[in-house]
């Protein structure tokens, strides 16, 4: 795979991460009705964005441990909730392990990290 359908795939992978989150506690399942403060944990997830968008390789490092904590929310979420809540967890596994496999990836290919 070439360096920019990496980036271009961990863009997406972060964005559609970004939307669920979103759209999982204000709309989709929220823990309350009408709308969550747990929404804020899309925040962290914004940090990385203008640098994973511009290809920055240092960026595309720190976000692979940043990611970690979403695979862990949706697992426990993907095993203890039920409904709705349970396949939004699952979604949130899956988009968080491709986001880790692209940006590990991207960064191994990277120019910069051959030192």
């Amino acid at each position: 795979m070439t360096s920019a359908l990496l980036r271009n795939l961990a863009s997406a992978n972060l964005i559609a991460l970004i939307a669920l989150c979103v759209a999982w506690e204000l709309w989709l399942a929220p823990l309350r009705p009408g709308g969550s403060a747990l929404v804020l944990k899309v925040l962290p997830l914004l940090l990385p964005l203008f640098g994973i968008l511009h290809g920055r390789v240092y960026t595309y490092r720190w976000s692979t441990l940043l990611i970690w904590l979403y695979f862990t929310e949706g697992t426990v979420r993907a095993l203890t909730d039920h409904g709705i809540s349970r396949m939004l967890g699952a979604s949130e596994v899956v988009l968080s392990l491709a986001f880790f496999v692209v940006t590990a990836w991207y960064t191994r290919l990277s120019p910069s990290s051959r030192t």
